[in-house]
């Protein structure tokens, strides 16, 4: 890292706004993007195979899913990770997503809030609509699906024990973005967008070398100054 910060190991959280309403709209339960997105991608999904042929509509609809991850990969590398040099753009910065990095396991601060998502879902919804034809609901509800899991898995990566060959590995890719070298790994639902785009992590050569990381033992260690 270029420099040294603070890091939280509790759930804990502090305030971002004096506004009462935007502070309560900064905090959000990781279940509610569930709750609201699922209902959209398969009404989107209902109504978009009806107008396309199905073979060609799975298809589309895990382009959907895959266009998903690359958002997901540009928005983390170059919107989070944005290094700004005034002092407004890092304070900006810092309650985009710096805050994440400082106190990582705040369990209301870890899938996007609604004043942040619903108003992106719509961009897109209508961006696909000019662009994408008949096939614009399919796609749409394949991004959206995409968008769902990679909210869940990053609540998961940061409170679950995830086990298994995958849960596993998600889990310790995305910890080790927050502990060891957050100029890598900045996919989070899959590592694909950061090897097309060089930005694999060097330990991704020799998995066998590197010991794996237990969300267990990280909740107990102290807050800690990584540099």
């Amino acid at each position: 890292m270029a420099k040294s910060k603070y890091v939280s190991n509790k759930n804990e959280t502090i305030p971002l706004f004096k506004n009462s309403f935007l502070e309560y709209f900064s905090h959000i339960h990781p279940v509610t993007p569930v709750i609201v997105f699922v209902p959209v991608l398969l009404i989107c999904a209902y109504f978009g195979f009806q107008r396309v042929p199905v073979i060609n509509g799975v298809v589309a609809y895990f382009g959907g899913i895959l266009l998903w991850t690359l958002i997901e990969y540009v928005i983390h590398r170059w919107a989070f990770h944005y290094h700004p040099k005034s002092a407004t753009g890092k304070k900006v910065h810092f309650l985009v997503h710096g805050i994440h990095h400082d106190y990582p396991r705040d369990a209301t601060r870890l899938v996007m809030p609604l004043l942040v998502s619903v108003p992106l879902a719509t961009f897109f919804f209508y961006l696909f609509m000019a662009i994408f034809g008949n096939y614009y609901l399919v796609i749409f509800s394949g991004f959206v699906l995409g968008y769902v899991s990679y909210d869940s898995i990053h609540y998961a990566t940061h409170h679950i024990n995830l086990k298994g060959k995958i849960g596993g590995f998600l889990r310790s890719y995305h910890l080790r973005h927050h502990y060891e070298d957050d100029n890598t790994a900045y996919g989070v639902s899959t590592p694909l967008w950061d090897y097309i785009f060089r930005t694999i992590p060097s330990y991704m050569l020799d998995l066998k070398k590197v010991p794996d990381i237990d969300l267990e033992e990280e909740k107990k260690k102290p807050d800690q100054i990584l540099s």
